[in-house]
């Protein structure tokens, strides 16, 4: 691992890297255990990429924990999440208050059962302070859901006559939603784990431009080598945003 380390580029680590967690329910399966068990262990791979992109400086890591489509998987498997999230955080709080964690959370948290709930918000207070990676949970949200409750909140502002119709642009809209508030609110790398090459409503707007990485690997066999490898797949790469490769080379802005 030292060596991949040692590989990265320090002046073009990513700022914000998003992270479609998937395959917890069929790595359990294909060793005979139950859906739970994968969930279970998928929290200690979320402990070990939250300590890898700390360690190498990327600023901000979103994990799709819980879209608001899994509010339609079986109830058991629903409670058994809710639960496993509520406890896990608060676990693992300390732990991120010692490597400088702060832990956000993005989607409709009116939705979390109570318990759940209260846990979340003990780790968000707990780690308020923090200024390190800020760890943010995409749970209970879907791009769909968010991009909705933007625009509802900008006809509320339209309709109080605080801005104008004409007044809505791209950023405008862009700080309407949930990821607003994060260091960087576009994701510069997204990975999708469990082989599937889709997007799951996940960060519709914000990963216009993310360049994606995809693996095989279930999310529990997701390593931190592998996490250093798909760093140092995106900065092998050119980020043209529209632009000619020229005008890349010329104005440096390839991060």
């Amino acid at each position: 691992m030292e060596k991949l380390i040692e590989s990265i580029d320090r002046n073009r680590i990513p700022a914000h890297v998003a992270i479609i967690m998937d395959g917890n329910g069929r790595w359990a399966k294909s060793r005979g255990l139950d859906r739970s068990e994968g969930h279970v262990e998928g929290v200690n791979t979320v402990r070990r990429i939250t300590e890898i992109a700390s360690e190498i400086g990327v600023g901000c890591l979103t994990l799709y924990a819980f879209s608001t489509e899994n509010w339609n998987r079986p109830q058991a498997e629903v409670d058994a999440l809710m639960h496993l999230i509520g406890i896990a955080i608060e676990r693992e709080t300390p732990d991120l208050i010692r490597n400088n964690v702060r832990l956000r959370m993005i989607g409709d948290f009116g939705r979390m059962p109570e318990d759940a709930r209260k846990r979340l918000q003990g780790c968000f207070d707990a780690t308020s302070h923090c200024t390190g990676l800020v760890l943010n949970l995409a749970l209970s949200y879907s791009g769909r859901w968010d991009i909705v409750e933007a625009a509802r909140l900008l006809a509320a502002d339209a309709a109080k006559g605080t801005i104008a119709p004409d007044d809505i642009d791209g950023n405008l809209l862009a700080s309407r939603l949930s990821t607003a508030s994060l260091p960087q609110q576009d994701p510069d790398l997204l990975i999708r784990t469990g082989g599937d090459l889709r997007v799951s409503n996940f960060l519709l707007w914000e990963i216009a431009y993310s360049e994606i990485e995809v693996t095989d690997k279930y999310w529990p066999d997701f390593s931190k080598e592998d996490f250093l490898q798909a760093i140092l797949n995106y900065q092998k790469r050119e980020r043209r945003f529209g632009k000619t490769s020229e005008q890349i080379a010329a104005d440096g802005t390839n991060k």
